[in-house]
């Protein structure tokens, strides 16, 4: 990293830098460092499933006579109302001091108070206070979503950044799971007082709270952050470390990364920046992320929360045996991104957020329409139309939190995160658990069945919005997906700088200077003329034949506005691709011809990401760097 220059005197300005720690970042081979940001940020979910589904697990208890509380089968939906509240005003809360103060110091705060709250609710004796508790509790989770997401998309590579945010999402129903397996114990009368066992169910989330907490010490505050508020020699540190340890653990030499972001540091940036950010450089990004989260808030608080209380309203099931069901519920939740999120980095980020929504929202709709003619006669019956529906919807749901967090600048993230989670979660995950509760407690199928296809509306909704409005960001680095605003600063500032430099330039030895800039210019104009015919090149390609109608990450994105508000940018670098074309050509000219998965091998093309190794190998033999000798094979031109 090396500093350009001092910009003009402004205060919360310091130094406008290049690095390359982004493009470090991205190029690391799976390491135990990404582990330990998967288990020590990502279980975040765990606790939030944990903690819904307990509630959901334990509703038919609260209600019960001899429970303490009392609460009434409106007042189970009225706590997870508040619950959302909480979690809604936690996020914004939390989500600006996040994007101020860093990630590390508010992911370590947030989780505290979530304990706290949590410790709170197992020694609640009124409903008032219950919902106190709960109010805090959803604050606590709020504030987790912004800093862990942005911390999360920080650190992990773009090539692999989908698939690994939706199995960390997914990891919710985990939570879940548990939760629901320590119901059926805790809730057993013959081995826990009615008022005790609900009690110790809360206790078992700060538990688990506290074991993450000290995990959680050992995951490094983001590089990226770092670095915009001119903390450049802490990134430094930070990546040499984790490059170290890969190396010494992988026993690999990483390559070079050429590619470099220029950015104008700042101590801070200012509030009213990043709230107008989303909404007048990004309009359509904002309505999409509006659609996504108010789809999968409404649907899935809204089942989530009352769903004990479906099956005991509608089916006679006993409170005890209510989270065997959850469990189930909880399982297919979890395997639709564990099995579907690869296809997020592979096939795509429309293509399959489009599909996970529109599926669910049929679904949904089928089930609403199956209920109300009882034609779910068995609550198995009625709990497979449940697994199908969210085995769908839960991709969806997970990659709605990817999409706000990929698709906004880098100093707005965990603001952006904070935002559309209250937004959307506001007007979906609030809705949903007050209106299902409450239609639930007319013991009326036709009512239930209106609540389902309310569910598949707004669902459907978002799936088009995706359709529409959806960024092509799979294996995208973010700062491609969206440019820094301080990158943005840098490079007005230099403009400035770099004109009156020629202006002086010319006026004191104009005939020397000219030479070597059209010497300059000339290289340039070659490598960037190489640049243009390649893209060319792929784009006739991918119009030709029925390639035009495949499905995947395309050459390019649109960034910032979409719908020609904007020019095409390349999803991977020219400078990258052609060190990667260097590298292929290197290794055929030292080892002589071999097979492609071979060579994939040879020149550590598994780094590179999802279809990178095969354009780098057709635009190699394009450009006459390599040749194909058989249908598997090649070799050096």
């Amino acid at each position: 990293m090396r500093i350009v220059g001092i910009p003009r005197a402004v205060s919360v300005q310091t130094a406008t830098i290049k690095t390359s720690i982004p493009g470090r970042l991205d190029r690391l081979p799976r390491a135990r460092f990404h582990w330990q940001v998967v288990i020590g940020l990502g279980t975040v979910w765990i606790l939030d499933g944990l903690e819904v589904t307990i509630v959901g697990s334990i509703a038919a208890r609260l209600t019960e006579k001899g429970s303490c509380l009392g609460l009434t089968t409106g007042g189970i939906g009225t706590a997870a109302a508040i619950y959302v509240a909480g979690a809604c005003v936690g996020a914004l809360f939390f989500g600006q001091l996040t994007d101020r103060f860093g990630r590390k110091r508010l992911f370590m705060l947030t989780l505290g108070v979530y304990i706290l709250a949590t410790v709170a609710t197992a020694f609640a004796f009124a409903p008032w206070y219950f919902y106190l508790c709960r109010f805090f509790t959803g604050a606590g989770i709020g504030g987790e979503y912004s800093a862990i997401n942005s911390a999360i998309d920080e650190l992990i590579p773009a090539r692999v950044r989908g698939r690994v945010d939706l199995m960390i999402n997914g990891s919710y129903w985990v939570g879940s799971a548990l939760g629901s397996a320590a119901a059926l114990v805790l809730l057993n009368e013959s081995l826990f007082a009615k008022d005790l066992g609900w009690r110790l169910a809360f206790g078992l989330g700060a538990a688990l709270g506290l074991t993450i907490l000290l995990v959680r010490r050992n995951v490094p505050e983001s590089p990226r952050w770092l670095f915009i508020h001119g903390k450049q020699d802490e990134a430094e540190k930070i990546v040499d470390d984790i490059e170290r340890k890969t190396e010494a653990e992988t026993g690999e030499k990483l390559e070079q990364v050429g590619d470099e972001l220029e950015i104008r540091q700042r101590k801070s940036i200012p509030f009213r920046t990043i709230a107008s950010t989303a909404f007048k450089l990004y309009p359509k990004r904002a309505i999409l992320g509006i659609a996504l989260f108010v789809g999968q808030a409404f649907l899935y608080n809204g089942v989530t929360f009352n769903l004990g209380d479906l099956f005991s309203t509608f089916y006679g099931t006993s409170s005890s045996f209510v989270p065997v069901f959850i469990i189930v519920f909880a399982v297919g939740n979890f395997l639709g991104p564990l099995l579907l999120g690869r296809l997020f980095d592979t096939v795509g980020r429309i293509p399959m957020i489009t599909a996970s929504y529109l599926g669910s929202a049929i679904a949904a709709a089928l089930l609403a329409v199956l209920f109300y003619e009882h034609a779910l006669r068995s609550p198995w019956a009625f709990e497979g139309m449940i697994f199908v529906t969210f085995f769908l919807a839960s991709a969806g749901a997970s990659a709605a939190y990817l999409t706000v967090s990929e698709i906004f600048p880098m100093e707005t993230r965990a603001l952006a995160i904070a935002f559309f989670y209250a937004v959307g979660t506001g007007l979906g995950g609030i809705i949903g658990p007050l209106l299902f509760g409450h239609l639930i407690a007319t013991n009326s199928r036709s009512w239930v069945m209106v609540a389902f296809l309310i569910g598949a509306g707004v669902m459907a909704l978002g799936g088009l919005a995706e359709l529409f409005l959806g960024v092509k960001a799979e294996k995208a680095p973010l700062e491609d997906i969206a440019k820094p605003l301080t990158a943005e600063d840098a490079e007005q500032g230099s403009a400035g700088d770099e004109d009156g430099a020629s202006k002086d330039g010319a006026s004191k030895d104009g005939a020397s200077k000219d030479g070597e800039a059209q010497s300059g210019e000339d290289g340039e104009d070659d490598t960037r003329r190489r640049w243009r015919e390649r893209d060319e090149r792929r784009a006739r390609h991918e119009r030709s034949g029925s390639r035009r109608y495949r499905p995947g990450p395309g050459s390019s994105f649109y960034s910032p506005g979409m719908f020609g508000t904007a020019g095409a940018t390349r999803a991977a670098s020219p400078v990258q691709l052609d060190r990667e074309i260097d590298a292929i050509a290197s290794a055929l000219e030292t080892d002589g011809s071999m097979r492609r998965e071979d060579l994939a091998r040879k020149v550590g093309a598994r780094r590179w990401g999802p279809g990178r190794f095969s354009a780098a190998l057709a635009d190699a033999v394009s450009d006459g760097r390599a040749r194909r000798t058989s249908r598997t094979t090649y070799g050096p031109a």
